[in-house]
């Protein structure tokens, strides 16, 4: 093997790519491979959105980015794992199928936060507010429920 491709192909193995193969984009026709590419895409700008909003999920669109990128191209999923911020939420769900404690309890608290303030300044019926609380309530399980990683 060249000496020049020797670093293309660590980088590909630190990704966890072995071969075009693998990614399975080598079965997908150009569109579909742009229409993932486009969705991963989206799905990674709706999971920077996430990371202030806290009703907005970040993981599950960086997941779902990370899913698109796979079978589409290989040096967007690269560039999604080895992103220096966004990697480490798809790495560490990846590798350990948890999410840091840290980032659970900054959740929990923008969450809670947020909603207070919605239904106190923004919600003026009880079906409203009573809406926010079960979707906190939801999200606050449904974060309690995953692994922490510490």
């Amino acid at each position: 093997m060249p000496a020049g491709n020797d670093s293309a192909c660590r980088k590909k193995i630190a990704c966890g790519i072995t071969d075009k193969k693998a990614t399975g984009s080598r079965h997908l026709n150009r569109t579909k491979r742009s229409l993932l590419a486009a969705c991963g895409l989206t799905a990674v700008g709706l999971g920077v959105i996430g990371i202030f909003l806290p009703l907005l999920p970040t993981t599950p669109f960086l997941l779902l980015a990370a899913a698109c990128f796979f079978r589409s191209s290989e040096r967007l999923y690269g560039w999604l794992l080895n992103h220096k911020r966004l990697g480490r939420y798809v790495r560490q769900y990846r590798e350990n199928r948890a999410i840091p404690l840290k980032a659970k309890l900054a959740t929990l608290a923008l969450l809670w936060a947020t909603l207070a303030f919605s239904g106190l300044a923004v919600a003026t019926t009880l079906w409203a507010r009573l809406l926010l609380l079960a979707v906190g309530v939801g999200v606050t399980l449904h974060l309690l429920a995953m692994k922490t990683l510490k």
